[in-house]
C-alpha cells in the first residue's frame, strides 16, 4: 500500500469528482493514475494560496483506490452505472456540470472531447495519465478545515507532482488517522472552493486544474 499526495491547487468538483456515491480522479495528475494500484491511497492537499486562504496542512480529500480502469473503459461504464459523470453544463445542477467523464470513445479509440472542465490544450495530460482512478471509500472536506497533525505534515508537498516514496514511513498512520476523525466515509463533508465562482460564472470550460 502507497500513499500518494500532492498539493491541490484547483479545488472546483471536477479533479477530483467526489459527487455521485463514487470519488473520481478521471483529468489532472497523470503519473498519479498511470501507477497508483488499487489498495493505494491518494490525498490532496491544499495550496497556500487557495481560495480560503492558506490551507497547506489541509486534507482537501483523500481515497482508498478501490478500481482502476482505462479512460476507454470509464466512458463505458458511465454511459451505464454513473451518466451524472458525463458533463452536462447547461444542467442546473452543479454536479452535473462538473462531471469528469470528458472522453468519449463511442465512434471507436481516438475519443472526442466532450464540452466540460478541460479543453483541448490539456488533452495530451489527460490522455497520458491513461487511467481512471476510482474509490468506494473515501473522504471528501473541500474547503472544510482537517489539518494534519504535527507528525503526518512530512506528507505535505507544496510544489508540481506529488510525494510517494517519501511517504511510506506515514503511511499506517494516516490510515489509522484519517479512518478516526469520526467523518462517515463517501459523503461530501464540504463544498468544493470553487464552487461558488463556477455557481456565478455557469461557465467551467477554463478548468485551471
Amino acid at each position: 500500500m502507497r500513499l500518494f499526495s500532492y498539493c491541490l491547487r484547483y479545488d472546483d468538483g471536477a479533479a477530483p469528482n467526489p459527487f455521485w456515491e463514487l470519488c473520481t480522479l478521471a483529468i489532472c495528475k497523470p503519473v498519479i493514475r498511470r501507477v497508483a494500484n488499487i489498495g493505494d491511497w491518494v490525498v490532496g492537499l491544499g495550496s497556500t494560496q487557495s481560495p480560503v486562504g492558506n490551507i497547506a496542512d489541509c486534507v482537501v480529500y483523500a481515497m482508498k483506490v478501490t478500481d482502476k480502469m482505462t479512460l476507454q473503459k470509464y466512458d463505458e461504464f458511465c454511459r451505464v452505472h454513473s451518466p451524472h459523470k458525463i458533463p452536462k453544463l447547461d444542467s442546473e445542477i452543479f454536479e452535473e456540470r462538473v462531471g469528469d467523464c470528458i472522453y468519449d470513445y463511442s465512434q471507436g479509440e481516438q475519443p472526442v472531447l466532450r464540452s466540460g472542465a478541460h479543453d483541448i490544450s490539456n488533452q495530451k495530460g489527460d490522455l497520458g495519465g491513461v487511467n481512471v482512478l476510482i474509490s468506494q471509500h473515501f473522504y471528501y472536506f473541500g474547503k472544510k478545515d482537517v489539518h494534519l497533525p504535527t507528525s503526518l505534515t512530512p506528507i505535505v508537498h507544496k510544489n508540481q507532482g506529488h510525494k510517494s516514496t517519501a511517504n511510506q514511513a506515514y503511511v499506517y498512520e494516516f490510515v489509522t488517522w484519517i479512518e478516526n476523525l469520526g467523518y462517515t466515509p463517501n459523503q461530501v463533508h464540504g463544498e468544493p472552493q470553487l464552487k461558488k465562482e463556477y455557481t456565478l460564472k455557469r461557465d467551467i470550460s477554463n478548468c485551471r486544474c
